[in-house]
């Protein structure tokens, strides 16, 4: 795309809001003209969007791409990033001070030693699954492992995470504002009041650690408010539409699914193909030229927004020979599916060992399974951020 020319812009609804509609072709297109792309996108307005998969990396490290939209030239936050004040939302040096709070607790060394933890979790559930008839896989099983290991590495009781599910999907992708709103401070309300127990009578876990009234540098408020709101959402929904988008693919693929049967050590690869393929994130968090930069040969200016398509990066056929293929082998890291630079996905370790270890029991312990409907009546969710399954129907026996 010529960086002299300010090309008119094109609506485009975001890869991914439409349930029956597969983003894949729309990538194709879009990577026939070019890696940048000047677009409307629903009611965001006019904004660059970056599909190439080397223009995404550069512009996720570029310092003048600022994700804290309170400074922005005409963009503010509307609370779509949920309560409080997090690290989605800020840049260095405040973004550094939060994410040094939390980044310890997801080292691989600590991964590590969650494994044993993660895979009985895993096998309970496996376990809890019909020996015959139908069942939905995201409902009983991808969605549970995910939620189930952050909220217990939070502290949240185990009688409220069915709440915290469904304050966290209204979130992602709410029937109306007002419950989008209405789930984000009720959700607000309820980590002020559970972070206050934890000061009065600290546990072992993640809360009492940061409401810890000893900390040197206590968090405010609006930030243990905002810690907590992107810990739980983020913990869970990707990795969530991972597993998901794991077994959609392998029950789609019987030689693929036989092959992994066989050679349980692929899942890996499988793991790292689906956050290409299917890229749980599709995109970035939306940022903002705080000067004029260039993402590629395409000059933004400042107080422009860029939107960054890790789900589109993952399809560029510069990056990635035969991008529409599902295939293990190829070369790693091939994706952004955890993103890059600062705001690189501190929770990477744990999700890559969720998948891993939900894929290996779900086909060790349960080898007879398939989908109960036709590929193409599998639906998916609409979300500008995310994409994953709403149901994935499977009959047993």
């Amino acid at each position: 795309m010529s960086s002299s020319v300010t090309p008119t812009p094109h609506d485009l609804a975001p890869p991914g809001t439409d349930p029956d509609q597969q983003p894949e072709p729309l990538y194709q297109r879009l990577h026939a003209e070019g890696p940048v792309h000047r677009v409307r996108m629903l009611d965001l307005g006019d904004v660059w969007l970056v599909v190439g998969r080397a223009e995404a990396r550069a512009a996720l490290a570029d310092p003048l791409l600022r994700n804290d939209l309170r400074h922005s030239a005409g963009w503010s936050d509307d609370g779509s990033y949920g309560p409080g004040r997090n690290m989605l939302q800020t840049d260095p040096p405040e973004h550094t001070r939060l994410r040094a709070r939390v980044t310890r607790h997801f080292t691989q060394a600590r991964v590590t030693a969650l494994r044993p933890r993660i895979r009985q979790i895993t096998a309970e559930l496996v376990d809890a699954l019909p020996r015959s008839g139908t069942a939905d896989l995201v409902d009983a099983f991808a969605v549970p492992l995910p939620i189930t290991v952050i909220c217990e590495l939070l502290g949240v009781p185990e009688q409220d995470r069915p709440t915290m599910r469904a304050w966290s999907r209204a979130l992602i992708t709410p029937d109306s504002d007002e419950l989008g709103r209405a789930s984000s401070a009720a959700m607000a309300g309820y980590f002020g009041e559970l972070l206050a127990r934890r000061r009065r009578d600290p546990r072992d876990d993640l809360l009492s650690l940061l409401a810890s009234p000893d900390d040197e540098d206590p968090l405010s408020p609006e930030e243990l408010i905002g810690m907590c709101f992107l810990l739980v959402v983020a913990g869970h929904e990707t990795t969530m539409n991972l597993i998901s988008g794991a077994l959609y693919t392998l029950l789609c693929q019987p030689p693929l699914l036989a092959s992994v049967r066989a050679d349980p050590s692929l899942l890996g690869e499988v793991v790292e193909e689906t956050l290409r393929f299917h890229s749980p994130a599709r995109a970035a968090a939306f940022r903002y030229a705080a000067g004029d930069t260039r993402i590629g040969d395409t000059a933004v200016a400042r107080g422009e927004a860029v939107v960054i398509s890790l789900g589109g990066a993952g399809q560029d056929p510069r990056g990635c020979p035969h991008p529409e293929r599902f295939a293990l082998g190829r070369e790693r890291p091939n994706h952004l599916g955890f993103g890059h630079g600062v705001h690189h996905c501190p929770g990477a370790p744990l999700a890559r060992a969720e998948g891993v270890i939900a894929l290996t029991e779900l086909l060790a312990r349960r080898p007879e399974f398939r989908l109960a409907v036709p590929p193409d009546a599998v639906r998916w969710r609409a979300s500008v951020l995310l994409r994953g399954i709403d149901e994935l129907p499977v009959r047993f026996g």
